[in-house]
């Protein structure tokens, strides 16, 4: 079971954000030690960022037209008509005007991407809980070696793995992420030693040359050391990069010790491994008022007493939260199956964790482990070469074995419990949170599922895309369910531009509804080549769809922008905003993300609309599999029945055989 993350839902020129002033490397001193790094790339970390494209704003009439599109499955013909008439006078009034000051801003601002601001304005403005709203997870496959899943043994590992990470990075030692169309040419030696000595104004270029498309990095530096920040009405992001601890949670109660010494080494693993044994040693009871809990509350009432909490003196012991280079929580449990997994990772107890952090890597007594980030400092694509890289490493290099012994240290030392003041008041706010938080765990399902008939070279050989073949059965599993087509998100990252954040690609079309309709309401009226023939035009329209998202030619992205730049204005918002149908076809009842990596177990994340469901999926080489969320309002249970059997009737298309009803 694979998923999440060329999505992952729904803001510097613009946004608030507070950071070192470095931006990239503040560890002055760097060791010879090769041990603390993952590799040393001939080709510098931030070779291509310079030179990086810029993301395009598409042509107003493209952006009408595919929004046009998109609509066209959704509403009945009258509905359409007067969503056509709203959006062509839209195109030739108010949206001339709103898109000719875009671009004018764009080209005002050629440091960053036009979305970049508003993206990271909606996060950061929003206001409900970042649980369930918008931290996903990834879990980490276990360890092949049994032996090296013992929690003590892979927390310790994965903190070294993460620092050598962290000092590569910063080092710039890193090896750019760049995606290769022809790797025979481009991810070579010989081409690396040539590429490095292109100036990095005209890299990106040369790289282009050989079909290589490098993608851009400006997010990493946000992986490590940041926290955000609640404050009223509009949240900040916070980085020192100077702190050198590493913020450990187990049972609500909080921990810190130094990963990197004063000299910028990552400390000897052994003493990493002995802190880590003493925490796990901690017996006393969890915490009387676990404050975890607040970091899951709204986000005005989680400022309001954050304020109160440094009004009682607690502005140091924050401070260490909020710098440190990332959280470990050890929790106690065990993880039964998939279900109880993405509970654990996706949320959890609430206690024992501190949402805020751009990432905590979560460890089980049985040494499983998952990351859960916060979103909105960056998109999946940051995240997941962390995972990767780390899973790669404490595998490949691990740091101690299950032979080793902890050095004899003194860990009652070098591990500082934090311990904040809290009046009443505090602990009123504390146990509130915990009520909502309770209340509203309680009212999520999770389940999956696997389909082991085929997967990537199946469909490959039936030449259809294996992306297009999941959402046209999600599209038909809904439409069995509910007898519907809904606004359907799938998220595309546009990392190949500077700035890049992602696009939406629109899975529910015309393609879709039609296929749907066919072998929901009336299998026998087709023959299979009419069937089969439906199914390659989704698969073509849709593989259309991903690519003009992926160049940033999407409708989502281009219609945000303006509608944000409207509202500065003052005055209501154009008609074409207040329509329905657009506040229908942005209210996305499937949510849907994909990835496929030899470090990723399983991913989810929630619903992004109460009447949603959230769906993590991967397709591999013979087998797909979908990780699925929802609330009371929908039955998770029988959608994901209705996807096996959607699954179930392509593939007898696909292969010739009566569809099964």
């Amino acid at each position: 079971m694979l998923t999440i993350c060329r999505h992952i839902f729904l803001k510097p020129a613009f946004a608030s954000v507070v950071s070192s002033p470095s931006g990239l490397s503040c560890l002055k001193t760097y060791s010879t030690n090769e041990n603390d790094y993952l590799h040393k790339s001939i080709v510098p970390t931030m070779h291509y960022q310079k030179s990086l494209p810029r993301l395009p704003i598409p042509k107003l009439e493209d952006t009408i037209r595919r929004y046009l599109a998109a609509q066209r499955p959704l509403l009945d013909d009258d509905q359409y008509r007067k969503t056509e008439q709203l959006a062509q006078s839209f195109e030739k009034g108010i949206a001339l005007q709103l898109h000719e000051e875009l671009v004018a801003e764009n080209k005002r601002n050629k440091h960053t991407s036009y979305i970049s601001g508003p993206w990271f304005d909606m996060y950061l403005a929003a206001r409900d809980s970042v649980v369930l709203n918008y931290n996903p997870f990834m879990s980490f496959n276990p360890h092949p070696k049994t032996e090296y899943n013992d929690p003590l043994i892979r927390a310790t590992n994965m903190v070294v793995s993460a620092m050598r990470f962290m000092k590569t990075l910063r080092a710039g030692y890193l090896e750019p992420e760049v995606f290769h169309l022809n790797p025979e040419k481009s991810d070579t030696k010989k081409f690396k030693k040539l590429i490095r000595f292109v100036p990095s104004s005209f890299s990106w270029f040369g790289a282009y040359m050989v079909n290589a498309y490098p993608l851009d990095m400006s997010q990493y530096f946000r992986l490590f050391n940041s926290t955000r920040i609640p404050r009223p009405n509009k949240d900040e992001l916070f980085t020192d990069e100077r702190a050198r601890h590493l913020l450990v949670m187990r049972n609500g109660h909080f921990f810190a010790f130094d990963v990197i010494d004063k000299d910028g080494n990552i400390v000897n693993p052994s003493e990493i491994q002995a802190h880590l044994k003493y925490i796990l040693s901690d017996n006393r009871p969890p915490a009387d008022f676990p404050l975890g809990y607040l970091s899951s509350e709204n986000r005005n009432t989680w400022a309001l007493l954050r304020q109160k909490l440094l009004e009682n003196g607690n502005e140091e012991t924050l401070k260490k939260v909020d710098s440190a280079v990332f959280c470990l929580c050890l929790d106690d449990c065990l993880v039964k199956d998939y279900t109880d997994l993405t509970h654990t990772m996706l949320h959890g107890n609430g206690y024992n964790r501190w949402y805020d952090k751009s990432f905590s890597i979560i460890m089980t007594r049985d040494g499983t482990a998952a990351v859960n980030f916060e979103h909105s400092w960056g998109d999946g694509v940051a995240v997941l070469r962390f995972q990767n890289e780390v899973y790669k490493d404490h595998v490949e290099r691990p740091a101690v074995s299950p032979e080793a012994r902890p050095v004899a240290v003194d860990s009652c030392q070098a591990v500082h419990r934090l311990e904040f003041k809290l009046d009443d008041s505090l602990k009123a706010g504390i146990i509130q949170a915990k009520q909502k938080f309770d209340a509203t765990m309680k009212t999520l399902t999770v389940n999956n599922v696997q389909f082991q008939r085929g997967g990537k070279e199946f469909l490959k050989k039936h030449k259809v895309s294996p992306d297009a073949v999941a959402q046209l059965a999600f599209q038909m599993a809904f439409f069995m369910q509910y007898g519907q087509t809904v606004a359907t998100y799938e998220s595309c990252s546009t990392a190949a531009f500077k700035h890049g954040r992602t696009e939406t690609i629109r899975p529910a079309s015309i393609y879709t509804k039609k296929f749907c309709e066919a072998i929901v309401k009336q299998p026998s009226k087709h023959n299979a080549s009419d069937l089969r023939t439906m199914i390659a035009d989704c698969s073509k329209y849709h593989s259309q769809l991903t690519k003009e998202a992926a160049m940033g030619q999407g409708f989502d992205r281009h219609l945000f922008a303006m509608r944000c730049l409207a509202a500065t204005k003052g005055s209501s918002l154009p008609d074409f905003y207040q329509d329905p149908a657009y506040k229908q076809i942005n209210h996305n009842i499937l949510s849907t993300s994909t990835l496929t990596s030899p470090a990723v177990q399983l991913g989810g994340f929630a619903p992004v609309v109460p009447d949603g469901f959230g769906i993590a999926y991967g397709v591999h080489d013979h087998w797909m599999g979908c990780n699925v969320s929802g609330y009371p309002v929908r039955n998770v249970k029988e959608f994901l029945d209705c996807i096996h059997q959607s699954l179930d009737q392509i593939f007898d298309v696909l292969e010739g055989k009566p569809v099964q009803s």
